[in-house]
């Protein structure tokens, strides 16, 4: 097992691509997106990845997977988190751990990476191996680091927006939906915008 925070983009890469060659055609028509901290590794920010996150928007997405992984090492079978309000299982995929999972908290919003509509909405399609699989954007991947307080992610998340652009209405809308103070959402907004 890989050790926490230690996946680069090739491990990353490596364990998609893997999961999807088990379980493309048993997911076909079902809703999922590749969110978390591994999603934004991918696309290019500097940081560090402890894990693989693949979000479904029902249950059996999750079992689904659990059944294609067969061959893999099950860290944790499918399982109800009542606490966490998910479905979760997690596998080990050449090292790399990766975990599924439903989060199963309602929002109005649409801009939320785990919850409502958001990661079914705001993706990107990015390619692993013949897969195009949907990525969250990043916009809604900064709100949540930004509202967990994380500033070694978030810090380069924002330094990436501000040298490769991103979509600063998406991005107001979900540091909204974040609930993150005004001072906040201006400090990012000034960080994006800066020339340099």
């Amino acid at each position: 097992m890989t050790t926490q925070a230690s996946l680069d983009q090739e491990a990353i890469r490596d364990a998609v691509t893997v999961l999807f060659d088990h379980a493309a055609a048993e997911l076909e028509g079902r809703r999922y997106c590749f969110v978390g901290t591994a999603a934004a590794v991918i696309r290019g920010v500097p940081i560090r990845a402890g894990d693989v996150d693949i979000l479904f928007e029902k249950r059996e997405g999750v079992d689904l997977v659990a059944r294609a992984l067969k061959d893999f090492p099950c860290v944790n079978p499918p399982a109800w988190l009542p606490e966490a309000g998910q479905y979760f299982a997690s596998f080990d995929v050449r090292g790399a751990q990766v975990e599924v999972s439903t989060v199963e908290w309602t929002t109005e919003s649409d801009c939320s990476e785990t919850l409502g509509a958001g990661p079914y909405t705001h993706y990107v399609l990015i390619r692993f191996g013949r897969h195009a699989v949907p990525t969250i954007k990043l916009e809604l991947r900064l709100a949540t680091e930004l509202a967990r307080g994380r500033d070694d992610r978030y810090v380069p998340l924002v330094e990436w927006m501000r040298r490769h652009g991103c979509d600063l209405a998406l991005l107001r809308r979900a540091m909204e939906a974040a609930q993150l103070p005004d001072s906040a959402r201006a400090w990012v907004l000034d960080q994006i915008t800066e020339k340099s």
